[in-house]
């Protein structure tokens, strides 16, 4: 697949997530422009050449890595950038710089969420802001950043309506322990990947709660009956085409399963201290992490509403994270709706 027309590639974020992707692309012999917002990483990457807070553990050849916590010199010097900043700061991010800076930029989203101040994907924000569609893919799993650090195999799906582009970008990130894939359902890939981590979060409680396997595995086929469910009515109402995508694969189901039973799940570990009891604010602070699923909860009941496509499952777990409902008083109803 000819990489030319990608250009430069910069990384935006330097979470768990962006690291991650960091050391895919720079074990593939990519060089990366990365903005780290801290100037503590951006000494840490420049001279010890790993991330001090996340995925410590992996060392990054010196060659191959531009640090900057000045995000306009690396929009400067990038043609495509691959943005992993968790959805409540993204938008922050992007607005932090003139607006022309980001203009003619190809766009790889590693963004598992929705922009909170609009309810949008990132494609749709985008277009909204710039006034144009812009080229974009997005990176949807199965894959935790801990296995990719270990590099142990995982799978990652690629997600947009450029065919070439998206199957260029797709082949940036394949090597011996990244398997890829690529698909044209840009919206409903990243909807499966927004809503999953809502899942996740029960899946937590749950756990917190002392259900066991059976009641999980009733769980989460009902979490997926839920997601298919609104995935195949948006795209019949949203983008008709005459092939319905298939949801019966790794980047929807694959990662529901992942994230609603991984330990290495942030949204599963928030749920699974929600309903130990911990209050949302002491979760979060003792997480240190943005879990998606807890901005993601809200952000679904305006999209699934203006859609009138029903989400039950996931309106128990916005009901219990943003209106104090308790996962005690929440969860035997949601015993007698499965089944």
């Amino acid at each position: 697949m000819d990489q030319r027309n990608i250009g430069k590639i910069g990384i935006i974020g330097n979470g768990s997530w962006g690291t991650a992707l960091a050391k895919i692309l720079t074990d593939n012999h990519h060089p990366i422009t990365w903005w780290v917002r801290n100037p503590r990483s951006v000494r840490s990457l420049q001279e010890r050449h790993h991330n001090a807070v996340y995925l410590t553990s992996v060392y990054f050849p010196k060659e191959l890595i531009d640090p900057s916590d000045n995000l306009e010199y690396v929009l400067k010097q990038c043609d495509t950038l691959v943005v992993a900043v968790p959805s409540a700061y993204v938008q922050e991010a992007i607005e932090q710089v003139p607006k022309s800076l980001w203009e003619n930029k190809k766009i790889i989203s590693a963004v598992k969420g929705i922009i909170p101040n609009t309810n949008q994907l990132l494609n749709d924000y985008l277009t909204d802001y710039l006034g144009k569609e812009v080229t974009y893919a997005a990176i949807t799993g199965p894959c935790h950043a801990e296995e990719v650090a270990e590099a142990r195999l995982s799978y990652l799906t690629f997600s947009g309506l450029d065919q070439h582009f998206t199957e260029t970008v797709a082949s940036l990130f394949r090597n011996d322990y990244i398997h890829t894939t690529w698909n044209h359902d840009l919206w409903g890939a990243q909807y499966a990947a927004v809503l999953k981590n809502i899942y996740a979060i029960g899946a937590g409680m749950a756990h917190a709660l002392d259900y066991g396997d059976n009641f999980m595995s009733v769980y989460t086929t009902n979490c997926y009956r839920e997601m298919h469910q609104f995935l195949s009515r948006h795209f019949e109402q949203v983008h008709p085409s005459p092939q319905m995508p298939d949801f019966h694969t790794s980047a929807y189901l694959g990662d529901l399963l992942v994230t609603c039973y991984s330990l290495h799940s942030r949204n599963r570990r928030l749920g699974n201290m929600i309903g130990k009891g911990y209050s949302m604010q002491a979760a979060i602070l003792e997480m240190n992490m943005i879990a998606e699923g807890y901005y993601a909860a809200k952000c679904m009941q305006h999209i699934a509403g203006s859609y009138q496509i029903p989400i039950p499952i996931a309106h128990m777990i916005y009901q219990i994270l943003w209106e104090e409902k308790s996962p005690t008083e929440i969860f035997p109803q949601l015993e007698h709706m499965l089944h």
